[in-house]
């Protein structure tokens, strides 16, 4: 029997969770990842399948001296991600925190868009 990779495992759990949370028009769903030097977010309308909004810690607005994946910077890609979804006229989300654990970086994404105006 093969062992499963810690990519393949989180791979799996992000399925697990996707069979539950599925964004629509009304409430999309805000997708986290994050690699080893970056965080990424999403809003995503899963009826058409297409990315509403999106922000990251490569994007031109993040701040440079918090370049890189920290718990600041996630919050900061948090408050960048409410504020472009609320430009869009997205108040309310489904979170998906991809497969990861609801702690680190991802809670302090989430807390952040929170502080920005989104409601899960």
């Amino acid at each position: 029997m093969a062992r499963l990779s810690k990519v393949d495992k989180r791979k799996r759990r992000h399925l697990r969770v996707r069979k539950k949370v599925f964004g629509t028009p009304e409430r999309p769903r805000l997708v986290v990842f994050r690699s080893l030097k970056h965080i990424y977010a999403q809003i995503i309308d899963d009826t058409i399948g297409h990315t509403l909004v999106s922000a990251s810690s490569l994007d031109k607005e993040f701040p440079r001296d918090k370049r890189g994946s920290n718990r600041e910077g996630a919050r900061i890609v948090g408050q960048m991600i409410a504020k472009r979804a609320l430009e869009k006229g997205i108040t309310k989300v489904v979170f998906d925190r991809g497969g990861y654990k609801y702690h680190g970086r991802v809670k302090e994404l989430a807390e952040g868009a929170r502080e920005g105006g989104l409601q899960f």
